[in-house]
């Protein structure tokens, strides 16, 4: 049957002592995963838990995470996940609309949730059944059913659900396993992205499928991460312009022996030539991709003897997936033209969670709208040009400028807001908030604010206030390439707020 479960019973018999998840010193073979995820099952089914019920996981990433989502699955059930970094009222919000059982917490996240009205599970739960008898679970699983929920932050002001299922997230993986060669004897591969995310959900299902073993990490540490890729001797890594730059300042990356990493990807802005440069000098070429969570990872990866000659492209579609520009009457526009960005795969989303209106806005006859702007040339190479979605990209985290807007528009004298990226050096984006009010407005009251409202690394590093009211288009929408371009230097003009 075609369920991730299915893969993972796979390589328990033919990867038995092959370690598939690693934190710190801390590892599990897939012998061993696979027996954990069967007792997670059991008890989510002994619980009462049905299928199709949803199981929301706040936690941070560990392997008892890993344990769970994949168990929650097993068990023929929805893993919901929440962002553990979110706030009381934006979890509050997202418990709402998915409507959880059963909500699982770390030690960190217990007070967080309990007030939400939904039973509360400890982390440790998870963690007792590591060791155990073993466990006959006797549920069918449908291939088509969604088994995850991924809340991503688009261009509304609260979060959408994107559903996969098992055929979706499997199918994606097939597709891109031929691209990825080097990696289907297995090997390691290293993530430090939440798996509240795509990024992170994904990694986990596809490396967890492929047979890899997957170095996960709660946080980047660039120095952390270079002693990883070496002594664990990783075959791939995938990550955001900034995290390959930090590498490369970390000491020791000069006499570091990477001759183990064979795909290296990056995604969320351009690779500079001087980067590509740094790593090829190291024997590593950095591919550009280009994904969304509504496509299920990525669509495109650049093939690797064209990357070094054009860094700033993002390949062709997979073998199963293809590549649309469109105008905005969703006519395809010639090679060279830029446009919207359709995809059409069988790793594209079921849709949105409990929201039909926006799944028809962007899926329309098999085709992923995706709200992005992009070019193909001749050979059908992508290059990405901009977002026609309001997102911040910071750290590899998706920030939703509406949401954020929507946090500062309710502190008492904001008339106007427009949130916008403003250069970081850590983190490539943070947001700005641009503010127009006519009473005098305390930045450290406002900050203060955000904080109760958004999670930290949604909350602006930067306040600019307006004397006179926003800019607008013809539309009458606040006119935001006018206030890019006038803040396009808010990194070293403005002070931090925070």
């Amino acid at each position: 049957m075609q369920t991730l479960n299915s893969a993972i019973a796979w390589w328990a018999k033919n990867r038995a002592q092959v370690t598939a998840l690693a934190l710190g010193s801390d590892r599990v073979s897939y012998r061993d995963y696979a027996a954990w995820i069967d007792r997670v099952a059991a008890w989510l089914i002994g619980r009462g838990v049905q299928p199709g019920e949803r199981i929301a996981i706040c936690a941070a990433n560990s392997l008892e995470y890993c344990a769970l989502a994949m168990g929650v699955m097993r068990a023929g059930a929805i893993v919901a996940p929440l962002n553990a970094r979110y706030t009381p009222h934006e979890l509050a919000e997202i418990a709402a609309d998915h409507a959880p059982v059963l909500i699982v917490a770390g030690s960190d996240e217990v007070a967080k949730v309990e007030g939400l009205g939904v039973p509360v599970a400890p982390i440790g739960s998870v963690t007792a059944l590591r060791h155990g008898s073993p466990a006959t679970i006797d549920r069918e699983l449908d291939p088509d059913a969604c088994v995850v929920i991924i809340s991503t932050s688009g261009s509304t002001a609260r979060p959408k659900g994107v559903m996969y299922s098992h055929r979706t997230m499997l199918s994606y993986v097939s597709g891109y396993a031929l691209e990825e060669s080097a990696l289907a004897a297995g090997g390691g591969v290293v993530n430090v992205a939440p798996l509240t995310t795509s990024a992170g959900m994904v990694q986990l299902v596809h490396y967890t499928v492929l047979g890899c073993s997957l170095f996960m990490e709660p946080v980047f540490t660039p120095e952390r991460f270079l002693r990883i890729l070496v002594d664990e001797k990783i075959v791939g890594f995938g990550g955001v312009p900034t995290f390959f730059e930090r590498i490369a300042a970390a000491p020791g990356f000069a006499e570091a022996d990477l001759s183990n990493l064979k795909i290296a990807t990056t995604g969320g802005s351009r690779v500079a030539r001087a980067l590509q440069d740094t790593w090829a000098a190291k024997g590593v070429t950095i591919r550009q991709i280009y994904g969304q969570t509504e496509c299920g990872g990525n669509a495109t990866l650049m093939p690797a003897d064209l990357a070094a000659a054009m860094p700033e492209k993002c390949g062709r579609g997979g073998i199963f997936t293809e590549l649309r520009i469109v105008d905005a009457e969703g006519n395809t526009l010639p090679p060279d033209t830029a446009g919207q960005i359709l995809i059409r795969g069988p790793g594209t989303m079921l849709g949105y969670w409990n929201n039909p209106e926006a799944t028809a806005e962007v899926l329309k006859d098999g085709w992923l709208y995706t709200g992005d702007i992009g070019v193909l040339d001749e050979d059908g190479l992508l290059t990405f040009v901009d977002r026609m979605k309001d997102l911040v990209i910071s750290g590899g985290l998706n920030i939703s400028a509406a949401e954020v807007e929507r946090a500062v528009s309710e502190y008492p004298g904001v008339e106007e807001v427009a949130v916008i990226a403003a250069k970081d050096a850590r983190f490539g984006e943070t947001p700005l908030a641009v503010v127009y009010g006519r009473a005098l407005i305390d930045v450290g009251s406002l900050i203060a604010h955000c904080n109760e409202r958004l999670a930290d690394f949604k909350v602006p590093r930067y306040v600019a206030f307006e004397s006179e009211p926003l800019p607008r288009l013809a539309t009458q929408k606040i006119s935001k390439p006018i206030l890019r371009a006038k803040y396009k230097d808010a990194h070293e003009t403005l002070e931090r707020v925070r």
